[in-house]
């Protein structure tokens, strides 16, 4: 009977968990780290060295297929253990031994992350070294909600919406500037997060923001209304991995 476990820890607990690995090296370990931008067929050729059953290869390949930072798999015996990192897994490695080296240099490396979230309203920005937040500002601005009735006020409504975004964005885009142009040299990655269309606006509309060439994070669009505490909650996140066991009865 197969039991499986999924648990999104943060950082300090999953470096716990790796210790605790490490208490086990009396077993037969394999260990694989699988980069983000793997072909298909690179993928399948790395679970296929894990020698388990083609149910299981199949799991492993859509968690790795929804992943954006790519794959740790530790295994001994009948145990299996896949770790999705916070950060990016930089080389594809098969290893006969339990190899933890690559995952700890991302888990404990204090990378530089400049955190930029928007919604139409509200935003927070700031730059992280490991889950210290080292500058930050938050704020709003008024952007009415949209005009339900049709007719010519609601096309003028609009027009003054419209200007109340432009006006919010460009605040927005002054303020990412302010926060991470001093630490522009030092940056490792950029994180997104709040409202998709938000986002994509001010992408669209922020000149600073579209020269940046730092590395990009996957986007956080499950988050409320930008605020400090928000904003403090996120770097938490961006540091969580999802840790996913099987063991066998």
């Amino acid at each position: 009977m197969n039991n499986i476990s999924t648990r999104s820890l943060p950082r300090a607990r999953v470096l716990e968990f790796i210790e605790g690995l490490n208490d086990s090296t009396e077993y037969k370990w394999s260990s694989l780290y699988i980069t983000p931008g793997s072909s298909s067929t690179e993928v399948k050729k790395v679970v296929k060295s894990l020698d388990v059953d083609s149910g299981r290869n199949e799991e492993i390949i859509g968690i790795f297929d929804r992943s954006k930072t790519g794959m740790v798999i530790f295994r001994y015996d009948e145990h299996l253990c896949i770790i999705l990192p916070p950060l990016p897994v930089r080389a594809n490695i098969i290893s006969p031994s339990l190899n933890a080296g690559p995952l700890l240099t991302i888990l404990q490396t204090d990378y530089h992350i400049a955190i930029v979230l928007v919604r139409l309203g509200s935003y927070g920005i700031g730059v992280c070294q490991g889950e210290k937040l080292i500058t930050s500002k938050v704020g709003t601005g008024l952007i009415h909600g949209r005009h339900k009735k049709g007719g010519s006020s609601a096309h003028r409504f609009e027009r003054h919406r419209d200007k109340q975004i432009e006006y919010f964005l460009n605040r927005v885009c002054q303020r990412t500037r302010e926060q991470l142009e001093p630490h522009l040299k030092s940056l490792d990655y950029l994180l997104f997060g709040g409202s998709r269309t938000a986002v994509q606006l001010l992408q669209k509309q922020c000149p600073f923001i579209g020269k940046l060439e730092t590395e990009t994070l996957p986007p956080l669009f499950d988050i409320p209304e930008p605020c400090q505490t928000v904003l403090e909650k996120a770097v938490s996140h961006l540091w969580s991995s999802m840790v996913i066991e099987w063991t066998e009865d």
